[in-house]
């Protein structure tokens, strides 16, 4: 069967989304956090690999997220799976 025998029909749904001021709130602190979060261990695997030639590996980075909460106590006010 060749592909123009086939009909697809393709839906799209919109939504918009009216978040209160405290949601807002929060969705930008975690917003922000995980930025944070990323380019801090960003900067660690990019530090590593230039001293070794090899990155830090997901675990690594995991284990040493909770001494990062620790140090900085604004890393808790979010969800910890964002």
């Amino acid at each position: 069967m060749a592909n123009s025998d086939i009909n697809l029909k393709f839906k799209g749904y919109q939504y918009q989304l009216y978040p209160t001021e405290d949601q807002e709130t929060f969705i930008n602190k975690t917003l922000g956090c995980s930025r944070y979060v990323f380019i801090h261990f960003l900067a660690l695997w990019e530090s590593e690999y230039k001293a070794s030639e090899k990155g830090l590996s997901y675990h690594s980075c995991a284990n040493l997220l909770p001494a990062l909460k620790e140090e900085l106590p604004w890393l808790q006010e979010v969800d910890a799976t964002s």
